[in-house]
């Protein structure tokens, strides 16, 4: 049975391979119009529960396929539980999710294939170096050996690792270790991209490499979903954004519609709640 709070109004899994689009009666003598394309990922009523508190409470958002989305979201929001799920790396209480029209957790391998995840506090293997490391991403995805060499090289290089290839994982810095988690996910050039705060502990230089690398697979037709909350680098480097608070979706949409002439930062606030709370703190002063 349906808990009372959470994924209400969701009665169990789709099995639609085609999320939110019916297919054609050809029966009916109506026109016929090509399919609206399937979105990169579609989300159907996604809940989850953790012993009492409801994590996420029946999410359900389209990513158009080529779009540079942005989820954000305050902490404790569900984001990472979402993307989680997503994903399939945790299963949900209710609803499922399909990346390009396969459902994730009916079809996990023919999923799987399609995206790259860099997923929040990630774990690698840090006794092997980092071209050992991406060079195993590459082999366990069934790829040819020497096309994962080729790879690998170019990888490392784009991501300014070149030097560090032979470097034991566990002697890289933060920011280093986000690199090479992303080059792990690039590695198989999936369809999709799913980044959860993908610039944390990264430098400004490392970023902005790593926008570049972003934008130029968008630009070529894949998807990338990034979690961060960094408004103004959301704001800049988004097409279309989710704001998430309390497990549920408060707004969606291309960037514009959703920060509706304010700043994202001000929508943001505005949609979640809150603000600031100085009072109080009258004795904090230098003089």
């Amino acid at each position: 049975m349906t808990p009372p709070e959470i994924g209400r109004g969701y009665a169990g899994r789709m099995s639609d391979p085609s999320p939110g689009y019916p297919a054609p009666n050809p029966s009916s003598g109506a026109a016929e119009y090509p399919a609206p394309p399937v979105p990169a990922l579609a989300l159907r009523g996604l809940a989850k529960r953790f012993g009492d508190k409801i994590a996420v409470n029946g999410i359900s958002l389209d990513v158009p396929a080529g779009s540079f989305y942005g989820v954000v979201g305050p902490n404790g929001a569900g984001k990472t539980t979402t993307l989680s799920m997503a994903t399939g790396l945790l299963r949900p209480d209710f609803g499922t999710a399909f990346i390009h029209g396969v459902d994730v957790w009916e079809r996990p391998l023919e999923a799987k294939k399609l995206m790259g995840i860099l997923p929040d506090g990630v774990r690698l293997f840090d006794r092997l170096s980092g071209e050992q490391l991406v060079s195993y991403a590459g082999l366990l995805r069934g790829m040819d050996r020497s096309v994962v060499q080729s790879r690998v090289q170019d990888l490392l290089a784009a991501l300014d690792l070149g030097k560090d290839a032979g470097t034991l994982v566990v002697d890289y810095s933060a920011g280093m270790r986000k690199k090479i988690a992303l080059a792990s996910a690039l590695i198989h050039a999936p369809r999709l991209l799913v980044l959860d705060e993908p610039f944390e502990s990264v430098d400004p230089v490392s970023a902005a490499n790593i926008r570049g690398i972003l934008e130029q697979y968008v630009a070529s037709g894949g998807t990338v979903i990034v979690s961060s909350h960094v408004m103004d680098l959301v704001q800049r480097m988004c097409d279309h954004v989710a704001v998430v608070s309390a497990g549920r979706v408060l707004a969606a949409g291309t960037v514009d519609e959703v920060r509706a002439g304010a700043t994202l930062e001000d929508r943001f606030v505005a949609l979640v709640g809150g603000g600031m709370h100085t009072g109080g703190l009258e004795w904090l002063r230098t003089f």
